[in-house]
């Protein structure tokens, strides 16, 4: 059985993203077919879309390799993702539905159940899940595809801290919802704002390379 493309560009993107493949290095057809056990037709059609998605770049006499962000790039994703994020809330006060509002006050009351136990990794994927779905009930399809490849490309380019005060920062996830529960969009963007301020405290650039890359002509595909 054929395994599609867009399987074979997640495996990438997971290894790119958790450091298997780090900034810099080599990404041959013949080395990642081998990899995820499938053709160099996949693989191909992966890069290419990695490539567009910035994880990626094509150099003269290397071909593939994993894209070198530099700090600039990753200051910018993040101030991206501070302002994208507090309208995904403000459109989700006006559009979500009451099975994003049962999704949403779940992973809150579970939230606050691990904050208390100090349950960090629990809490992680909790917080990931929980601003996912907030995206999802902006029900704007572009503005979600955007929100989730700047979170991926913050999870390559930042490590995040555990929050220090978890349970503040769930009792701030519940303002939210409640405001969204409202249909007070004005609330739903100015508290998300604030939570996004605060949250990108806890982020510490992985890269140490403040000036652009060199531009080495990509070649074409």
């Amino acid at each position: 059985m054929r395994i599609p493309a867009h399987a074979v560009c997640t495996a990438i993107r997971d290894d790119i993203v958790s450091g298997f493949f780090g900034p810099g290095g080599r990404l041959t057809e013949e080395v990642l077919a081998r990899r995820y056990g499938v053709s160099r037709v996949p693989v191909r059609e992966a890069l290419r879309t990695l490539e567009s998605e910035g994880f990626v770049t094509t150099r003269r006499h290397a071909g593939a390799c994993v894209a070198e962000p530099t700090e600039q790039e990753a200051a910018d994703l993040l101030e991206l993702r501070m302002l994208l994020e507090p309208l995904a809330a403000s459109r989700a006060a006006r559009r979500r539905t009451d099975g994003h509002l049962k999704v949403l006050r779940g992973l809150v009351r579970l939230g606050r159940e691990r904050a208390g136990r100090a349950q960090g990794e629990d809490l992680r994927a909790l917080g990931s899940w929980f601003h996912e779905t907030l995206a999802q009930a902006s029900a704007s399809p572009g503005l979600i595809a955007l929100l989730t490849q700047t979170r991926r490309k913050i999870a390559w380019m930042y490590v995040v801290q555990a929050p220090a005060q978890p349970v503040e920062c769930w009792a701030e996830h519940g303002a939210i919802v409640d405001a969204v529960a409202r249909g007070d969009a004005e609330r739903a963007r100015a508290l998300t704002a604030l939570h996004a301020q605060r949250a990108a405290e806890a982020h510490r650039p992985r890269v140490r390379n403040p000036q652009p890359a060199v531009n080495t002509a990509s070649a074409p595909h």
